[in-house]
């Protein structure tokens, strides 16, 4: 697969959306939802948390990231042994997808959300901006459904050719290439054209391929994924310290308990703190890859017994049945999961919020569920797969080692599927919330870790995920 031109005109529905959400017809709360106001959702917000200050409140929702404009949210909503709601941040995701299973919210604006972004964050962004002669183009190593539809919907917007192109890991002709000045683009024709805006979908170790640094306008930028987009490590730190700023709002991220810098020889003794339930992460990886759901010592066996490509890893409580989750310093959480169906059966699920940024601040763009294969347990039997009773994601590598999507387990914001998550309007609002202040978190350390030529500051970079197989991944240029 290589370089292709996407014209002015060539924006078609059927080539980037799942067909289960082609024809859906969105819930009229997440509708409601999606256009609430500003004061409309700040009002309703500390209405039901008095204690948070709606100025401050105001001036979050307000924010304008100087790197990161697109985020993902991964979040689950929990509930304690009290019944306390509440949406619990998993992770931060810099190159999320989400158009494709979003049903439209205007059946006359037939590219949904794929506009929306370019228009009010794209376009706005560059308003006013310098920027070197060149092209405009999309890069991706996945998802072509939306890279497309992006690639697409620039055309229209900008109203010239898009070049859609396919950069993958281990490409050794990619049609990609750095140079001092600016990314370049290979077109069909084989000759090279500066780019003077790129849209980066690439989810692979991005790192490795473009540079951190270039007179190229990339969205988002590689050190978004360093600074807790793509890197959990380091995001989890992000939201430690912004969680220090937030002190006295009333506001705070709300995650599992984190324990980072661990080694792969210290584990079991943190899954053990942990009353023998805990997740695993490999930091830098994403789609569900390197992600690994402990509670028997069989499972942890296993994971002991493989080798990995990195140092260091993540250690979090385990949200799962009540019987079976983590015990942690706040407490126990559980999945409030979906709705019985006819059988009685309960899926775990998470959603995906995904927010962009606007002139007035972080706005929703997309709202999706994910249930997970096999029903939520009371009790663990002998030969149960915690992974297939708790992991989400849709993604996986199929016999080629390329991506697919499990969708029979995609949960619509639509009038059918919505009624099954057990969740309201509130729950949507507060997990709106919780995306905002993690974006924020990581747009502030991406602010943090670049000086003021926009380079990577390598000695604080360090400090703070000391990795020396992550850190030679690193394209510096």
């Amino acid at each position: 697969m290589n370089t292709r031109k996407i014209l002015t005109g060539q924006f078609d529905p059927v080539n980037h959306w799942y067909p289960k959400s082609l024809n859906a017809t969105i819930h009229p709360m997440v509708n409601f939802f999606m256009n609430l106001s500003k004061d409309q959702l700040i009002q309703r917000y500390c209405h039901l948390h008095p204690l948070v200050h709606k100025d401050g409140l105001r001036e979050i929702l307000s924010y304008k990231p100087k790197h990161y404009r697109l985020a993902g949210t991964d979040l689950i909503h929990v509930t304690t042994e009290r019944g306390m709601r509440q949406m619990v941040v998993i992770e931060n995701n810099s190159c999320p997808s989400g158009q494709k299973s979003m049903p439209l919210l205007d059946d006359y604006k037939e590219q949904g959300g794929y506009r929306v972004f370019v228009d009010e964050t794209i376009k706005a962004a560059l308003r006013g901006k310098r920027m070197i002669s060149g092209c405009l183009a999309v890069l991706y190593d996945k998802n072509p459904m939306e890279a497309s539809g992006y690639a697409a919907a620039l055309a229209d917007s900008f109203d010239e050719p898009v070049y859609l192109v396919p950069f993958y890991q281990n490409d050794e002709n990619p049609d990609v290439r750095v140079t001092g000045q600016a990314i370049e683009i290979r077109t069909e024709e084989g000759a090279w054209l500066p780019a003077r805006m790129i849209f980066r979908y690439l989810t692979q170790r991005p790192w490795n391929r473009l540079p951190i640094s270039t007179r190229t306008i990339i969205f988002n930028p590689i050190i978004c994924c360093l600074a807790g987009g793509r890197n959990k490590m380091v995001g989890a730190k992000a939201y430690d310290l912004y969680n220090a700023q937030l002190e006295g709002t009333g506001l705070k991220i709300i995650t599992p308990e984190t324990i980072w810098d661990v080694s792969k020889e210290e584990i079991p003794l943190w899954v053990a703190k942990m009353g023998g339930k805990a997740v695993i992460k490999i930091p830098y990886s994403n789609a569900g890859q390197g992600v690994f759901t402990i509670v028997n010592q069989k499972e942890l066996d296993a994971f002991m017994e493989d080798e990995y490509p990195y140092d260091q890893f993540i250690v979090q409580s385990l949200i799962g049945n009540y019987q079976w989750s983590s015990v942690s310093a706040v407490g126990r959480f559980y999945h409030v999961g979906t709705v019985p169906g006819p059988k009685g059966r309960s899926f775990a699920a998470d959603f995906r919020m995904m927010i962009h940024a606007t002139d007035k601040g972080y706005r929703p763009l997309s709202v999706y569920g994910r249930r997970a294969k096999t029903p939520l347990s009371d009790q663990l039997e002998v030969g149960d797969s915690s992974w297939d009773m708790l992991g989400t994601n849709l993604s996986f590598k199929d016999e080629k080692g390329g991506w697919d999507s499990e969708t029979a387990r995609l949960l619509l914001m639509d009038r059918r599927d919505f009624n099954r998550l057990g969740i309201g309007l509130d729950d949507l609002v507060d997990g709106y919330i919780q995306a905002v202040l993690s974006t924020i978190a990581i747009d502030k350390m991406a602010c943090q870790l670049l000086n003021a030529k926009g380079q990577l500051k390598m000695k604080l970079f360090r400090s703070l995920n000391n990795d020396p197989s992550l850190i030679e991944e690193i394209l510096i240029t």
